[in-house]
């Protein structure tokens, strides 16, 4: 069950961002938490929400979604496009097309989007910065701190 939070939680107001940073939070929560509950859905969100407010990540939400160690030169476009594996959210580099096909999905993902950066939703992650699919288990996971397990994501500080 989630609750709604009485104050922001992290102070965004959606007209002090840029356009865009509801559609790259949008596409975040739909790409890694699309087929999850909506707890799922809030957990990647704020995850997002937890870098951009953090000095080690970019301080904007598109800037923190779209983070690539790494970009190669498309053979096919001549485009620098990320290189597979190098991103901090893998839909970004997985080398698929990254545009929402479910548009209920997205809509939903859009509308939730816009909800928690106007801070209308606590964060559950405990501030959480780092999850992974529970199916998985990734070499830097033993390194920090598990704070909670939220449908099929395993957070972390």
């Amino acid at each position: 069950v989630l609750l709604l939070a009485l104050t922001p939680a992290h102070g965004f107001a959606i007209d002090s961002l840029p356009d865009n940073s509801q559609v790259c939070l949008a596409k975040n929560i739909y790409f890694e938490a699309g087929n999850q509950p909506e707890a799922g859905k809030v957990a990647v969100a704020h995850v997002v929400l937890n870098r951009v407010a953090h000095e080690r990540f970019p301080n904007a939400i598109c800037d923190v979604v779209y983070q690539t160690k790494e970009y190669k030169t498309s053979w096919k476009t001549g485009e620098q496009i990320p290189r597979r594996g190098m991103c901090q959210f893998s839909w970004y580099c997985d080398g698929k097309s990254d545009v929402p096909l479910d548009s209920v999905t997205y809509d939903l993902s859009y509308k939730l989007a816009g909800k928690i950066i106007a801070g209308e939703w606590a964060d559950i992650t405990e501030g959480s910065m780092w999850y992974h699919a529970t199916r998985v288990y990734p070499y830097w996971a033993g390194t920090l701190n598990e704070t909670v397990v939220i449908n099929e994501h395993v957070f972390y500080k």
